[in-house]
């Protein structure tokens, strides 16, 4: 056996053999894969082995898509049949709820290039007559979807890898990990059968290795203790059952193809033929979790007892859709583990914290992501950054604040949710609150519904004071929800008066010590600001894109203030650790403190805002400490308001006239029972995260998540002017070697009169898509839509006249001047 490797993949099932066969594919010639017990013994072998391209993720749909088109390549390269049957996938819609969803979904399909098929239910019944179809709205049929025997899928991976030099261990179990600075020394164990179980025995191994993944599916818990992490990752129940066979499904196939996966979304359940019959999937509520601090060693590739009762419902459903099935009995069932994640999303990228660790784990539906997985993943390990932007499945995306029974709970409810309807505006309730800012209470009383971010709850708009709890969830749709009307009245507040927005949810880091500016001048494209200035700034990745953005508050010549995105904070705190560690050597002693607990943010903006908190300032001449003379645009001063001392930032991502108050989180309610008085007289509303979001599209505010990303440079972003090239920093090279391949633009758009796009549309020009939104939504200066996206950069001029998808129409946009709204910014500027 091996003892030194460049990379050790841990983890035998499609994830994992697809990583090895992918790294080897990129390049890497010492690759080394092992298995704890055989290959596909985990959560592969008693996968369904479905092929969704249905999700609503631009990155997630990209690697579904990789991996259908990878396993049709598979038997010519490595001569094993993949077992891959192109019978297509017809997802059923009882409503026009569900329709809707579909046209939303296909408009993220439509960016990438996945094909697919809209089907009334006469032309549904004319072709798959076994399908009952008189109480159905329609379908979307993928004619290049199917489904995979996941075992041959597997081993078909498995021989690519090992034709490209990759060497398969099977029997050897991980029992410790440690790194050396410069590797990874991983102790194995040799696992031997005794009766009937898998134990370890006397022979041990070290293999070091440059780089390590986990895929260890159903495993993840315990190989977060053996690295000291929290891995979201525990899996659950996941039953389903395959009937005798149905003669009339057998007559049917004597002059047929294989009849195409159906799937039921308002019935919860998926159905697709296997040998004559059916197999049944059904996602259930009351699915429970199991193992949440690891699988017993006793465990291996076993089965859970089947609970019929639970999937009742959805097995009459089945019969009601497909009526020949009635009189089938059952000739087998299963019901195994399925990892989940809180967000039904896996967790593919480098562990926190730890250096050339890298985890592919929480994989929901393992079979359809595995290929993309790998290839996405060998992206990121091989060149430093994959083509597409994987922040949204990057593992750091869930912070230690996350327990083991958030997870659980969080994991039964994505299991529940995955036929859901998923509108866009969606919230999903468990585990709910858990994080909240003091004022939260007050902000209940005062209508507001909110959302998570990052675990915090955070207003989306204050709805009525009286609402009941079914409020959001009876306001939510894929047209203007009930909640729009609100949003609206809160953005034109804004515009016209003033209004008052809670961001504690804000990432909040201090950089201070010896080496903290010249680090900061090394890792940011801007130039730093002077003390009591502020800038906004970027910080690129190896490959030259964007991987956080920061404004940067200068408190004194080494002491620096950072405020990043509430959705990302361990996401940017390991990436700022890790760069610190790198280059302190060379700099000084830097030292980095997370403070995003410690400060509470209420962010005033509108024409009246100087009034407001001239009412509660206190100075020794309080008529100018406001004043653009002694507090100018873009800086901060530390100030009283009333008994509550403020670091007040002189920025409004609302593109208004308006102050950060950043606050001790201990004085918030103090803060804003104040804050509510002296509004009072100016008519002060409340103002939520959803009219924020249209109010700095109107500014052209690009946003990290969406315009902002690990697929795209600051320049492509149009952010010219917050890089300094006359300077050195970290990506700068590789920055300028991309060029522009795309560009970002603001449009008006004309659209359906009660509608606004999501952020989500294909863009076209001359019938040739040329482009998506990254944003969308409601311009309350312009009363029409407006959206944020990337465009061919000889399309970006404004004035160009494009073409928007929804609801499977094309709407007239236009490419507009950055910040539409105030594009010479007087309003944030003027005095008073």
């Amino acid at each position: 056996m091996k003892t030194h490797v460049k990379a050790l993949v841990i983890g035998g099932g499609a994830v994992g053999t697809s990583i090895a066969y992918h790294l080897a594919k990129a390049g890497w010639q010492d690759v080394m894969l092992l298995e704890r017990d055989e290959l596909t013994s985990g959560s592969t072998w008693h996968a369904a082995g479905l092929l969704p391209y249905f999700n609503m993720s631009y990155a997630t749909t990209w690697i579904h898509d990789h991996s259908i088109k990878l396993y049709k390549t598979l038997e010519q390269e490595t001569g094993l049949d993949a077992g891959f049957f192109v019978v297509g996938n017809l997802r059923m819609a009882q409503t026009k709820a569900r329709m809707d969803e579909y046209m939303l979904y296909a408009s993220t399909a439509e960016t990438v290039g996945v094909p697919f098929e809209w089907m009334t239910p006469a032309q549904i019944k004319e072709r798959w007559p076994l399908v009952r179809t008189d109480d159905l709205e329609g379908a979307i049929y993928h004619p290049t979807d199917g489904y995979i025997n996941p075992a041959d899928v597997t081993m078909a991976m498995a021989k690519g890898a090992r034709q490209r030099g990759v060497t398969i261990e099977r029997k050897w179990q991980v029992d410790g990990y440690d790194w050396t600075g410069s590797e990874w020394r991983v102790t194995i164990t040799k696992m031997v059968e005794k009766g009937g179980n898998l134990v370890p025995s006397e022979e041990q191994q070290v293999i070091t290795a440059e780089h390590v993944v986990t895929a260890t599916g159903n495993h993840a818990q315990r190989t977060a203790r053996l690295l000291g992490l929290k891995i979201p990752a525990i899996p659950v129940e996941h039953q389903f059952i395959v009937t005798e066979p149905d003669p009339a499904l057998v007559e049917w196939r004597k002059s047929n193809e294989q009849h195409p996966v159906l799937r039921d979304a308002d019935a919860k359940w998926y159905v697709r033929e296997e040998r004559g019959g059916w197999i049944l999937g059904p996602y259930e509520r009351g699915a429970p979790a199991r193992f949440p601090y690891g699988v017993p060693d006793s465990f291996r590739a076993d089965l859970f007892p089947l609970d019929l009762d639970r999937i009742e419902e959805e097995y009459m459903s089945m019969i009601h859709r497909i009526p020949s099935s009635e009189e089938v009995g059952l000739k087998d069932d299963f019901n195994g583990p399925i990892c989940y994640t809180p967000d039904g999303n896996p967790l593919i990228g480098p562990a926190p914290g730890l250096r050339n660790m890298w985890l592919a784990e929480g994989f929901s539906f393992g079979i359809t992501a595995a290929g993309g997985a790998g290839h996405y993943l060998a992206q990121l390990m091989v060149e430093g950054e994959a083509e597409i932007d994987m922040a949204s499945l990057d593992p750091k995306r869930f912070g230690d604040w996350m327990t083991t029974d958030y997870a659980v709970v969080k994991n039964e409810e994505a299991y529940e949710h995955v036929y859901i309807l998923h509108h866009p505006d969606e919230e999903r309730p468990a585990a709910r609150p858990l994080r909240t800012s003091p004022a939260y209470d007050r902000q209940k009383e005062k209508g507001a519904q909110f959302g998570v971010v990052n675990g915090w709850e955070r207003p989306n708009y204050y709805g009525p004071v009286d609402a009941p709890e079914s409020f959001d969830h009876d306001a939510r749709s894929f047209q203007r929800g009930g909640w729009w009307e609100y949003a609206a009245a809160e953005a034109k507040a804004i515009r016209e008066g003033v209004g008052l927005i809670d961001a504690t949810a804000f990432t909040k880091h201090m950089v201070t010590g010896p080496g903290a500016a010249a680090f900061l001048d090394w890792f940011t494209t801007n130039k730093l600001p002077k003390v009591g200035r502020i800038n906004l700034t970027y910080a690129l990745t190896d490959a030259g894109t964007t991987r956080t953005e920061y404004t940067i508050v200068r408190l004194a010549e080494d002491r620096f203030y950072l405020v990043s995105a509430g959705a990302w904070s361990a996401y940017d705190a390991d990436f700022l650790r890790k760069a610190v560690e790198d280059r302190e050597p060379e700099f000084g002693r830097i030292d980095v403190q997370d403070v995003t607990t410690q400060w509470g943010v209420f962010a005033i903006a509108g024409p009246r805002s100087r009034e407001v908190l001239n009412r509660l300032v206190r100075d020794a001449e309080p008529s100018t400490v406001l004043s653009n003379k002694r507090f100018p645009w873009l800086s901060c001063r530390e100030i009283e308001l009333g008994m509550v001392p403020v670091r007040a930032l002189r920025v409004a991502y609302t593109g208004e006239l308006g102050w950060e108050l950043h606050h001790p989180i201990e004085m918030q309610n103090h803060l804003w029972d104040r804050l509510m008085e002296a509004g009072a007289p100016s008519g002060m509303k409340l103002v939520g995260a959803r009219a924020q979001n249209w109010l700095r599209q109107e500014k052209s505010y690009r946003a990290f998540g969406t315009e902002l990303g690990r697929d795209a440079t600051p320049l492509e972003a149009g952010l010219d002017r917050f890089v300094d090239l006359s300077k050195e920093f970290h990506g700068k090279a590789a920055m300028e070697g991309i060029g522009i391949r795309s560009k970002c633009v603001t449009l008006l758009i004309d659209g359906p009169r009660d509608a606004d796009p999501w952020g989500r549309e294909a863009l076209y020009a001359g019938g040739e898509k040329v482009g998506r939104l990254t944003s969308g939504g409601w311009s309350a200066a312009f009363g029409k839509s407006i959206g944020m996206g990337y465009v061919r950069p000889d399309l970006a001029t404004p004035g160009t006249k494009l073409k928007l998808r929804m609801f499977r129409e094309l709407w007239d946009a236009e490419v507009c001047e950055d910040s539409p709204y105030d594009p010479t910014n007087a309003t944030i500027r003027s005095d008073g």
